[in-house]
């Protein structure tokens, strides 16, 4: 079986949109795009090659296709670390409107995109990469179908925008398993799921209650 991973870049507040370009998604009045780039540097993007060296085929929504597909091809260097394999390797955009891609190796999911999915998943091989696509992001996330996150979290609060989880209640468990911090300090988190969600409580019981009164008691006294 393959694993499907999604990486999303965050400011601290949980804002996922528009991160790389005022221009990438105004949708809602957004004018805060760009905020990633002042952060980016070297050991940054070798992370990002390093997991992009990973992946056997790539899962997009429709509009971080459209991101994509607009500049991507145009890095034809076949040695660069993302333009190479987001160019070569096989991509499935989630859409009910996009017909001829023209982007080489495009496979559009439609219908029942859920099932496909599992599909996808269940073929022997290494990782179907999830980048961006928060409205796709949101139906991984409500259908169990994320094996990894990595969530690049920028010391930025932008108060506003798209968010990566849904807004309505949701619960689950996750696991960290790595961290990595950046020179200029974003932290890059990386999960897994981690069985089902728990609470507790640090409430005394009434035992612990009557022996926390009684050394008050004696305490005071002394």
């Amino acid at each position: 079986m393959s694993i499907l991973t999604i990486t999303t870049f965050l400011s601290i507040d949980g804002i996922m949109q528009a991160p790389g370009g005022p221009d990438e998604d105004r949708s809602n009045g957004f004018d805060r795009g760009g905020w990633q780039v002042p952060f980016a540097d070297d050991e940054g993007f070798g992370w990002v090659a390093e997991w992009f060296s990973q992946a056997d085929c790539f899962l997009l929504g429709r509009k971080t296709y459209d991101i994509f597909a607009n500049y991507w091809p145009r890095v034809t260097d076949a040695h660069h670390p993302v333009a190479g394999p987001l160019n070569a390797l096989p991509k499935y955009v989630a859409s009910s409107k996009l017909q001829d891609p023209l982007w080489q190796n495009t496979t559009v999911l439609r219908g029942k995109v859920v099932d496909q999915i599992r599909e996808l998943k269940r073929r022997p091989g290494r990782e179907i990469q999830v980048h961006g696509s928060g409205d796709l992001a949101q139906t991984l996330i409500e259908h169990d179908l994320i094996d990894e996150y990595r969530m690049w979290v920028y010391p930025v609060m932008l108060g506003a925008g798209k968010r990566l989880f849904p807004t309505h209640p949701l619960t689950k468990s996750l696991r960290l398993v790595e961290t990595r911090i950046t020179g200029t300090g974003v932290a890059v988190h990386v999960y897994r799921p981690a069985g089902a969600f728990t609470t507790g409580s640090f409430a005394l019981s009434g035992a612990a209650q009557v022996a926390r009164a009684v050394s008050s008691a004696s305490a005071s006294l002394a």
